[in-house]
């Protein structure tokens, strides 16, 4: 196993000399391991083969925009070599310490400068490559790209072997430095991003990882320090070795490894955690879920209302823990409505005794877990999105009831199709976050045909009002029919499946028949109606 521990060896390069080229080694067969400098001496940096110089100097033309100040000294407080620094040339100049840009050929364009209060400037043209780039070929097996120059030299001290260079401007320009040396990175099998352990490191190595290529890119974070210049000043070897040995391949968020998936596809899961009341509905969509968004909708007066109140009071009835914002009626209405099919009688209809109410909130209510917003009308979305988060999150409840969607908005100004989209997408991702059953009752537009919702017009998936984010978010959407002009006391509502994501079967679930008197549904079994306008 590799260890920095054991890598302390450093080129023997003379103070006053200069990269030249990389060149192959005749002694270990490198193609670019060896590095020939401007006195005529080469150093291998793997074998280590030093062959002294024995030629005329070698000048080098630098750029005559900066202009090359300080020397190569010993870093005594970052324990960092005058080898190492002068091979990166990072020259002390006074009080302040140079760090030298190069070109890909080796040619000095430009300089960082930092000062004992840690403030930056630069001198000269920007290369727009990595510090130390110009050391390493463009190609191997692994590179280490670092926040800073002096972590850059820090690791090159202990582990002088390995191509390591440095971000040109921090974190702050990590994925657009990394993104303009793309070409230079391409050839190496394995990219590891060593920056900061702060927030602002960690978060740019996760957007600079983003952009390189798939399966190469590896992030590594010392724990107990900043960064790598810190874990050397303290000696810590151990720690550089952890980070580097417990590095982490990049993988972005929603990718997942299939072979890690073993019990999560093996943990055997009911097909529903309730059933619905209707016979014919819970043959069609197989029960309700956690975790699941259905839509209930109709035209106008079609009995929405009723259908989700007869629901919740079959769910708290078998003891399930329920929320309920009814945006569009008070909270007694409601209560009422949810006590009436228990009792069978229409309690928010005519006069009845205290007596009679008391008995009827003692067979229902008081023994439910029931949750209510106390609210109606208008309110503003992120109040709404509150309160649902705190019924899941605070009170527990598993299943919530929404009515309606097009009063929560109805206070906003701007484009109906956008606010919707909005809304739907946060409501899916409360679901998602809390893992609820969220029961949403949704308008339609207007048909294009002759007959409209109010006399039993069919109701389609294209006929939700305002945008196509309601049906692709949900789950599940049921569609009522139900002709209001009938004039009958007993009035029949044809329950339609338009969507079903868990089995996708859809259609006709059954049909309903509302007593007013007693605020019951009877289901009978129905069967497909033949449409001529749209069944060829």
């Amino acid at each position: 196993m590799e260890s920095f521990g054991h890598h302390f060896k450093t080129s023997p390069l003379t103070g006053s000399s200069e990269f030249i080229r990389h060149e192959a080694c005749n002694n270990c067969g490198s193609s670019d391991g060896n590095s020939v400098y401007s006195d005529g001496h080469s150093y291998c940096f793997v074998c280590h083969a030093y062959t002294p110089g024995d030629e005329e100097p070698i000048h080098i033309h630098q750029t005559n925009r900066v202009q090359i100040k300080g020397s190569a000294e010993r870093l005594q407080k970052r324990k960092i070599s005058q080898q190492t620094c002068e091979k990166y040339k990072v020259y002390r100049d006074g009080d302040k310490l140079r760090f030298y840009y190069h070109d890909q050929s080796g040619i000095v364009k430009g300089a960082k400068v930092k000062t004992k209060d840690k403030q930056f400037t630069y001198e000269g043209d920007s290369p727009g490559t990595f510090f130390a780039q110009y050391l390493w070929g463009n190609s191997g097996k692994r590179i280490i790209i670092t926040e800073g120059e002096l972590d850059c030299v820090s690791y090159a001290e202990l582990f002088p072997t390995w191509p390591v260079v440095s971000l040109p401007s921090g974190a702050a320009g990590a994925k657009k430095a990394i993104q303009k040396n793309l070409e230079f990175l391409q050839g190496y099998q394995e990219i590891v991003l060593w920056f900061d352990s702060d927030e602002a490191g960690q978060k740019a190595a996760e957007e600079a990882a983003g952009v390189l290529p798939p399966g190469r890119a590896f992030i590594a974070r010392l724990e107990a320090y900043k960064d790598l210049s810190d874990a050397l000043q303290a000696n810590d070897y151990k720690a550089i070795d952890d980070a580097f040995f417990k590095r982490k391949e990049y993988r972005p968020d929603g990718i997942v490894d299939g072979k890690s998936l073993l019990e999560l596809v093996t943990t055997p899961s009911p097909p529903s955690d309730h059933e619905y009341q209707f016979q014919g509905l819970q043959a069609k969509l197989h029960g309700i879920r956690y975790g699941e968004l259905v839509t209930i909708t109709s035209g106008s007066g079609q009995g929405k209302s009723s259908v989700c109140r007869d629901l919740a009071a079959h769910l708290l009835s078998n003891g399930e823990r329920v929320g309920y914002l009814a945006l569009e009626e008070s909270n007694r209405r409601t209560a009422l409505g949810l006590m009436s099919p228990v009792v069978g009688k229409a309690l928010h209809m005519g006069e009845h005794s205290h007596a009679e109410l008391t008995e009827a909130f003692d067979a229902s209510m008081a023994n439910w877990d029931l949750y209510l917003f106390d609210g109606f009308g208008s309110y503003d979305p992120d109040v709404i999105y509150n309160r649902i988060e705190y019924l899941a999150q605070g009170l527990d409840c598993r299943i919530i009831f929404l009515d309606h969607l097009s009063i929560l908005l109805s206070g906003l100004d701007g484009d109906e199709r956008r606010m919707i989209d909005t809304t739907m997408t946060k409501l899916r991702s409360l679901v998602e976050r809390t893992g609820i059953a969220l029961f949403l009752v949704s308008h339609l537009k207007r048909t294009s045909s002759d007959q409209n919702h109010e006399e039993g017009a069919r109701v389609t998936l294209g006929q939700l009002r305002g945008s196509a984010a309601i049906a692709q978010l949900s789950d599940a959407v049921i569609g009522l029919e139900r002709n209001q002009q009938s004039g009958s006391k007993h009035s029949h509502t044809t329950v339609r499946v338009l969507k079903n994501r868990y089995s996708g079967e859809t259609g006709i679930a059954c049909r309903l028949n509302y007593d007013l008197s007693t605020c019951k549904f009877h289901e009978t079994q129905a069967t497909e109606d033949f449409d001529p306008s749209t069944d060829f």
